[in-house]
C-alpha cells in the first residue's frame, strides 16, 4: 500500500454531501468545521514552506520564456516603429487598443467584484477577493502599457500629463489618450490602495508565523506594526469599507470611459450610446471568467477544496451565466438599433460582422460569449471544475474576440468604401499579445508565493459568526 488516499477531496466532498444534504446558507461557503490554527495553515504554509513543487517551476520557466518575448517584441517596436504591426490607413488602432481594452476590463472587475461583494455582504467573497484584486494590478498594469507603446514615440508618454514645462504646451482634453491615462493612472493607485490595506493583517500572520530573518523581517516592515488590537481592526474596518464604496462608482466611470473612447467617434458601430454601459458588463463578465479560470488551478495546486468550495463555483457560475445574458441582450440591441434607426451604414456594418471577412470570428465570439455559458444552467457544470473552467476560458476567448472585434470591424467597413481595407495582425502582434499573458501569469506565481492569496482573517471572522449561529 502505498498510503496515498483514494479519492480526491473533491470525490470526499461529493461523499459528504451526499451523506449529509447540501449545506445551505453562509456555511456552504465556509471551510468544514477547522480549528483557526488549521485555516492559518492551509494559507501560511505555501507562502512559508521552503521548497515548491515541479509545477511551479515549470510554469514559471514558461511564463518567464514568453515575458523575455514580450522584451524583445517591444525592443523590435523601438527600433523599427509602430509599423511592425498589422497597421494600415484605416485601422491604425489594431491589437495594440483591442489587448488594451481586455485587459483593462479584467483589471477593472477584480476591484468591482471585491467591492460589490463587501458592499452586500456577500460571505464567499473571503476565497476570492485576494486574487481578484491583485488580478486587477497586474492586468492594469499591463494595459496601461499598450497605449504607451502605440504612441509611436513612448518615451514622450509623459506628455499626457498636465506637468508644468517652459514650452506651455498642455494635453489635448478632446483626445481619448488623456482620459485613458487619467482613468488608468487612478485606478490602479486606487486599487494598488485599497489591495493593500485588506492585506495588512495576512501580512503580520506570516510575520508571526515566519523564521527569524529576511523574511520575517520584510512581512514586518510591510505589515505596519499591525498588533491585532480594537483600534486597529476599527480603523481597518472603517476606510475599508469606505474605499469599497468609493471603487463602485470609480469602476463605472473607468470603464465608462473606455467606452467613449470609441462612442466619441462618428463611425458606424461605434457612435452608440450604450457602449460605456456596455463596457462596464463586458469588464464584469470578463473579469468575473477570470476570476474562475485563476481559482481553480489555485485550489487544485494547493489543495484548497476547503477555502474554495464547489459553493464558490456554483455561486460564480450563476453570475457567469447572468452575465452572459446581459451581454446576449447587448448584442441583440446593437443589431436592433442599427435596423431601428434606418442608417444604411450600421445596416451594412451589421451585415458585415456576420457575413464579411471577419464573420468566422464574429461567430466564434457570439457562440463562446452567448451559447456556451448557456451550459451553466445545469448544476452539474457549475459544481464541476473541470467544465466550469472551460467555459471560462471559453468567455475569456469570446470577450477577447470581442475586443478585436470592435477595433478593427468599423475602420474596415466605415462611411467611406474607398476607404476599406482588412486588418491582419503580424507576428510582432501576436509575440506581444502572448507575451503579456506570460508576463501576467509570471507576476501571478510570485504572488501566489510571497503574499497570502486568501483573505486569512475574513474567513476566520466568517467562520466565527457562523460558528456562533
Amino acid at each position: 500500500m502505498s498510503g496515498r488516499p483514494t479519492t480526491t477531496p473533491d470525490q470526499a466532498a461529493d461523499q459528504t454531501e451526499a451523506r449529509q444534504g447540501p449545506l445551505r446558507g453562509p456555511a456552504e461557503y465556509l471551510p468544514e468545521p477547522m480549528s483557526y490554527e488549521a485555516i492559518t495553515s492551509e494559507v501560511m504554509n505555501p507562502l512559508l514552506m521552503t521548497r515548491v513543487g515541479r509545477i511551479w517551476w515549470i510554469s514559471l520557466l514558461v511564463s518567464l520564456a514568453l515575458t523575455v518575448m514580450m522584451v524583445v517584441s517591444i525592443l523590435w517596436l523601438f527600433a523599427n516603429g509602430i509599423g511592425v504591426w498589422g497597421l494600415n490607413q484605416s485601422n491604425i488602432w489594431g491589437f495594440a487598443i483591442a489587448n488594451y481594452v481586455w485587459w483593462i476590463g479584467i483589471g477593472n472587475a477584480g476591484t468591482l467584484i471585491s467591492s460589490m461583494l463587501l458592499l452586500t455582504r456577500q460571505r464567499w467573497r473571503a476565497s476570492v477577493n485576494r486574487f481578484a484584486e491583485a488580478m486587477t494590478l497586474f492586468a492594469a498594469a499591463i494595459a496601461g502599457l499598450y497605449p504607451i507603446l502605440h504612441l509611436g514615440r513612448p518615451w514622450f508618454f509623459y506628455w499626457l500629463m498636465p506637468y508644468p514645462n517652459t514650452m506651455g504646451v498642455w494635453p489635448q482634453w478632446r483626445s481619448p489618450l488623456v482620459w485613458d491615462f487619467f482613468a488608468i493612472a487612478s485606478y490602479l493607485i486606487f486599487s494598488l490602495l485599497f489591495w493593500y490595506t485588506g492585506l495588512i493583517p495576512d501580512l503580520a500572520t506570516a510575520r508571526d508565523r515566519a523564521a527569524p530573518g529576511l523574511r520575517r523581517a520584510l512581512y514586518g516592515f510591510m505589515s505596519f506594526g499591525w498588533t491585532g488590537s480594537a483600534s486597529d481592526w476599527l480603523r481597518l474596518e472603517s476606510f475599508y469599507k469606505t474605499a469599497a464604496a468609493m471603487a463602485v462608482p470609480l469602476v463605472f466611470s473607468v470603464h465608462s470611459v473606455v467606452g467613449l473612447d470609441f462612442a466619441a467617434g462618428l463611425a458606424p458601430g461605434w457612435a452608440e450610446t450604450i457602449f460605456p454601459p456596455y463596457f462596464v458588463i463586458g469588464a464584469a463578465y470578463s473579469g468575473f471568467a477570470m476570476v474562475v479560470t485563476l481559482a481553480i488551478p489555485i485550489r487544485w495546486a494547493f489543495n484548497l477544496q476547503g477555502l474554495v468550495t464547489r459553493s464558490h463555483l456554483n455561486v460564480m457560475g450563476k453570475m457567469l451565466l447572468f452575465l452572459s445574458l446581459i451581454m446576449t441582450i447587448s448584442y441583440a440591441t446593437e443589431w436592433f438599433m442599427a435596423w431601428y434607426a434606418g442608417s444604411e451604414a450600421e445596416r451594412d456594418l451589421v451585415l458585415f460582422k456576420f457575413f464579411g471577412a471577419y464573420a468566422p470570428y464574429y461567430w466564434l465570439m457570439l457562440a463562446c460569449n452567448c451559447v456556451i455559458p448557456l451550459a451553466l444552467w445545469l448544476p452539474v457544470v457549475r459544481r464541476t471544475p473541470k467544465l466550469i473552467l472551460g467555459v471560462a476560458l471559453a468567455i475569456n476567448l469570446g470577450m477577447w474576440l470581442e475586443r478585436i472585434l470592435i477595433t478593427t470591424t468599423t475602420p474596415s467597413h466605415g462611411h467611406l468604401p474607398s476607404s476599406w481595407q482588412i486588418y491582419t495582425p503580424t507576428i510582432w502582434d501576436w509575440t506581444l499579445w502572448f507575451g503579456t499573458l506570460g508576463f501576467f501569469t509570471l507576476l501571478f506565481l510570485i504572488f501566489v508565493r510571497l503574499v497570502p492569496f486568501i483573505s486569512l482573517h475574513e474567513v476566520k471572522q466568517f467562520d466565527w459568526q457562523r460558528r456562533r449561529g
